[in-house]
């Protein structure tokens, strides 16, 4: 994967202490791996790498926007991100990345591929139910909303009165209240 090769860190030649490392992600990002619920990307990843004698020590942070689809309206609106991840890599005998806060690669390796936890971060910022600011303030003017609206049971039939209701059911109530 030529494209990511940007992503990619080769912190063997890196004096101890702290580097940073800018990215900005754009929509070609969420292309290469074949990602695409976003409409629209524009987030700026801040990574601060902090080498040690035995490990190193990566703190990403993620702010930006990204442009998505309402699962109520299918309206695209913008979501803001904002969110922050790190991770611990350590050196062993062989590669193990199944713990997700701390990544062990062999003591050969002289590089490191952030992509997959720049990727893995943005996505997860995302909320799981996305809902458009409009429709929880009440702006937003769509189709599908008046015609839920239209779908929707009335309020008449939930504010009954109790002329209505069939008088064996008062008698079991009594049942609940005469104990």
């Amino acid at each position: 994967m030529k494209a990511l090769k940007d992503y990619i860190i080769p912190f063997i030649g890196l004096k101890a202490g702290e580097h940073h490392f800018d990215y900005k992600i754009y929509n070609t990002f969420f292309q290469i791996f074949e990602y695409n619920e976003f409409n629209s990307v524009d987030v700026k990843i801040d990574l601060k790498l902090e080498k040690k004698t035995t490990f190193l020590e990566l703190y990403f942070s993620a702010s930006g926007s990204v442009n998505i689809n309402c699962d109520i309206t299918n309206e695209p609106y913008s979501q803001s991100i904002n969110d922050e991840f790190k991770l611990v890599v350590k050196f062993g005998s062989e590669y193990n990345n199944e713990n997700e806060d701390i990544l062990i690669v062999t003591h050969g390796e002289y590089e490191i591929n952030v992509s997959q936890y720049i990727y893995e971060l943005i996505v997860l910022a995302v909320p799981v139910k996305r809902i458009h600011p409009g429709i929880e303030d009440g702006t937003l003017e769509s189709d599908i909303l008046t015609k839920l609206e239209e779908l929707s049971p009335q309020e008449d039939i939930k504010n009954k009165s109790t002329e209505d209701i069939d008088p064996r059911w008062n008698n079991l109530k009594k049942l609940l209240t005469d104990k």
